[in-house]
């Protein structure tokens, strides 16, 4: 995918609903191959492709909405397996990825992070778009 067609899947997201709660609009915007007999080369490559990718997106964020800040999303992780109950989009997050490029713009959180499950499974590039401020 390009990273025109990520703009176009975070402007997808902007103008569905309110973008509240469980039903927070939250895209898959590209997935990598899994990792299973890699020697860990493929990977590493990987996650400079797709941390180029994300860097890339979030440049024409910027240029769109300003500067993002980063969002530490262990603490919320730690909150969630010790049994808080937290605010959607957020809890779900923190499942899938240890930081967020956020942004805010027109009343909404706009967020892009990568997925990085385990060293055999496949990394994922995230958006997500909601109202719901970040814990």
């Amino acid at each position: 995918m390009t990273t025109a067609h990520h703009l176009a899947t975070i402007d997808a997201l902007r103008a569905r609903g309110s973008g509240n709660g469980p039903d927070s609009p939250m895209a898959v915007l590209a997935t990598s191959e899994d990792f299973r007999d890699d020697d860990g080369t493929r990977r590493a490559l990987a996650e400079d492709q797709y941390e180029a990718e994300r860097d890339g997106l979030a440049a024409l964020l910027t240029a769109r909405w300003g500067p993002p800040t980063a969002l530490d999303l262990w603490p919320v992780l730690e909150r969630s397996l010790a049994g808080d109950s937290l605010a959607e989009p957020w809890s779900t997050l923190a499942h899938h990825t240890a930081e967020l490029s956020l942004r805010r713009a027109d009343g909404r959180w706009i967020g892009l992070g990568i997925s990085r499950w385990g060293e055999e499974l496949p990394l994922q590039l995230l958006a997500v778009v909601t109202r719901a401020d970040p814990p």
